[in-house]
Formats: structure tokens, sequence, C-alpha cells
């Protein structure tokens, strides 16, 4: 494609507003248009969960810096509702077409919301997305609430319990695995977790759902447990994990499900029937991928880094011939700050089967936990120690030996690896930031064979 055309990216947002920038400055010159849902302009979603709940900056003051000017137009405030893959239109919920030479998919995720739509109506309960959402949840926060639920014990779940102990607020974390975290960074981990939240005087209840929320005059009053136990809270965060927005896109025939929309390394978007488009490409929370140091299983990520080297790489793709496209390869990477901890991790922790204490030790919480599958190093966990992570790194980019040798000058672990215990996602009540979500895309084919001779291809 040359720098001149139409190209359209749907979704408004850090993958979207960076793909934007990419393209203009690789020479893209033609229209661009970009698709909102929110009706505001691109923000940060990480200081949601961290600096907003803690009062030290608006919600609404979260904007992301532009790099440059990108000279497109702004569809904000409107859905994107549908593809039509053989005219090349993006259709709009206020009605509008949007034609296109080349679509990026950048939709991203939504909070998961309470089950009973009459329960998640109640004053009191939220999730924790969007702005307004941090916006509301922070006032809720300032008016000094007797306690506060949160449902879920991920990162978002466990960020907000680290928020509201910080203000001097009772909170209880309810969470069906084991242990907060455990979904993401496995049983050592996460057990080290619940101690520390514990310590910091979270009510950690693990092993246990919320079967209901309990109101009066339209306001949460409290909840009840599955082990018959009861509470009462002011506030209720509902912090079950993510939903990927790809249901505007079915009837398009792209190989888009619950676990997102499936593309190559390059980002090319594959049909239904696994064969890559040239013309739909997808970056972001939204995407699946396969990623070699990985088994080329698909990736999906929640991941801030992830979204601008994805979108970056979906952009030069999008208007560069065969031969100079490249892959989207790196190494998945993310950080936390909850209960006085900076965590910071790189590569796939839940691929794992092994663990070890490379550095530091869990008793004085400064610590590198690094991860192995089937011998070699996949990913490396850092608390309050990341200086080691470029090295954990390097070593997941070249399928290192694991346990990993014991070269660090100021390592001090224990180096017998224990099994990593990463239960099954059905266990939990939240989901990791990053997934394995197999090989191949959502929808698969049947052949059905009738005894005549035609053979007819069912999807599902």
């Amino acid at each position: 494609m040359s720098g001149i055309g139409r190209i359209v990216v749907v979704g408004a947002s850090l993958a979207g507003l960076r793909a934007a920038e990419t393209l203009r400055d690789e020479g893209f010159a033609g229209s661009l248009t970009l698709v909102g849902e929110e009706p505001h302009p691109p923000y940060d979603r990480p200081p949601l969960s961290k600096q907003v709940l803690l009062g030290r900056v608006h919600a609404h003051d979260v904007g992301l810096p532009s790099r440059r000017e990108v000279d497109a137009r702004w569809k904000l405030g409107v859905r994107a509702v549908g593809v039509d893959p053989i005219k090349k239109r993006v259709v709009l919920a206020d009605g509008e077409e949007l034609p296109f030479d080349r679509l990026l998919i950048a939709t991203g995720t939504r909070a998961r919301p309470w089950a009973n739509a009459d329960e998640a109506r109640l004053d009191g309960v939220l999730t924790l997305r969007t702005n307004d959402d941090a916006a509301r949840l922070a006032e809720l926060l300032d008016a000094g609430p007797r306690r506060v639920l949160v449902i879920g014990a991920g990162f978002i779940g466990s960020e907000i319990a680290s928020a509201c102990r910080e203000r001097g607020l009772d909170v209880t974390v309810a969470e069906r695995g084991p242990s907060p975290l455990v979904g993401a960074l496995g049983g050592t981990l996460g057990s080290y977790a619940g101690r520390l939240q514990r310590a910091h005087g979270v009510d950690l209840r693990c092993g246990v759902t919320v079967t209901a929320l309990k109101g009066s005059n339209g306001r949460l009053t409290g909840a009840e447990f599955s082990d018959g136990r009861r509470i009462d809270a002011d506030v209720a965060v509902v912090a079950l994990g993510a939903i990927r927005n790809t249901e505007w896109l079915d009837g398009s025939g792209l190989a888009a499900g619950p676990r997102g929309v499936a593309c190559d390394a390059g980002c090319r978007a594959f049909d239904m029937y696994g064969i890559v488009t040239d013309d739909v490409f997808v970056a972001g929370d939204v995407a699946r991928f396969p990623h070699p140091l990985f088994e080329y299983q698909m990736l999906s990520l929640e991941h801030w880094g992830n979204a601008v080297a994805q979108a970056e790489v979906a952009a030069h793709n999008m208007i560069s011939p065969g031969p100079r496209r490249r892959p989207h390869l790196s190494v998945p990477a993310f950080w936390s700050s909850q209960f006085g901890l900076n965590i910071k991790s790189v590569g796939v922790p839940t691929f794992s089967d092994q663990v070890v204490i490379a550095q530091g030790s869990l008793r004085e919480g400064r610590f590198v936990a690094v991860y192995g599958y089937r011998g070699r190093v996949t990913a490396a966990v850092s608390v309050n120690r990341a200086k080691w992570l470029e090295h954990y790194q390097y070593l997941i980019e070249t399928a290192a030996p694991f346990p990993p040798a014991p070269g660090a000058a100021d390592r001090s672990g224990s180096p017998a690896p224990v099994p990593s215990d990463v239960p099954s996602p059905q266990l939990l009540s939240h989901g990791p930031t990053v997934a394995l979500t197999g090989h191949l895309p959502d929808r698969h084919l049947i052949l059905v064979r009738a005894e005549s001779p035609p053979t007819a291809a069912h999807a599902r």
C-alpha cells in the first residue's frame, strides 16, 4: 500500500493512538479515521487503579501525551457495530459507513460485569475500567465507606484493595481461587501475595465466591458468600477480569470470539477458515497472536507495553510491502504497584512448570522468581528488585536452560526449583493478564460428509 488510501482504526485508546502516530511517522498521507466508543480522547489506564484511587491525580487528568499530530478524523462516542468485508466498510451505530483500504481492530476489552443485573444496578456496585469508573470509585472512597468489598483478587482487585488500605479503609477481598494473583503468577507467589495482604489488614477470603449482593432502597448494604457468611459493605468493586470486545465482528468472517481476534505474528487477522487476510490488522488487548518463544501458542495480553509495541508493528505492516514487514515478537512485560511493593514481570509466568527464587528471598520482600518450562527459562518476576529483569529477559529470548546458572553477583536465593502451581482458569474469579489460548482460532470447521458427493463446511 502506498502513502495514500483510506485507513480506519476502530479503538481510540492506547493502541489506536500509537498506531495512528506510527502511520504518520512512516509517511502515510492518506485518509485516517479513528473510532472510539468512549467520548473521551485517549487516556492512560494504569493510573486508574493506582494514583487515581489514592487521590493523587483526578481520573480525567490521565490523558495520553501525543507524540505528534496525527491529522485524523476522530469519531468519539460512537460504537462500531459491524464490518462488511466485501464492500470493505465499517458500520457505526449512528448509521454511518466508513470505507477502508486497511482496517486496524484495536477495540481492547471491557470489565466483566456482575452477573445479576438487578444487583449490579445497586448504588455502590461498580467495575473499574474507564476513567468515569475511576472517578466514581474515588468519590465513593472519599466518602469513607464502612467497608469495601472487592470481588476478584487479580492485579486490578489487589491494587484496589491496596489503595483502600492505604486510605485506612476496611476492605474484604473475595477470591474463588486459592490465593491472590495465583492465576497470573502461580502458587508460590500467590501464597506470598496472600500473606502480604493479610499483613496489611485485608480481610482476604479465598476459596469462596460472592453468591449475592444485598441492598436496601437501591443502595448496596452487604454481601453473602458461598460459605454461608455475610458482611456489611457500602461499596463493592467487581474485579472479575475482562471481556474482549469482539461481538461487533459477528458475521464478518474473521476469526473473532471470546478470546480475541486471531492474527499472525505480523498482526494480520485470520478469517474463520484460518486464512490470513491482507487488509485487516489487529493490535492490543483484543489480539491473539502466536509467539515462537512459547511454542507458537496464541497469546492474549492485557499489557500497556504490548499494546504500544503491537500497534507500532501493525501500523508499519499496514503500509509496507511484504518483504519489509516485520513480526511482533517482543517479550511480554508488565508491572504493578501494591502494598508497598513494585512488581515487574517479563515473559509468561503461566507458561511454566517450575519456579525458583533466583535472587533475594520471600522473607525479606525483595526477590526475583524465575519460571521454567521443560527445562528452559520462560519468565521472571521481580519484587522490589527490578534491576536484573533485563538479564532474565535475555535468558528468555535465548531459551536459556532452567534453572538459571548462579551467575548474578548478588544472587542469594535458593537454587531448588519447586512446582509453579499454575491453576486452571476455571478455578479463578479473575483472569491472568497473559493468557495462552491454544494454537487455533476460536471458530473451528466441521466437515460434514453427506451421501452425495458435495461437502458442506459448517462453522461453529
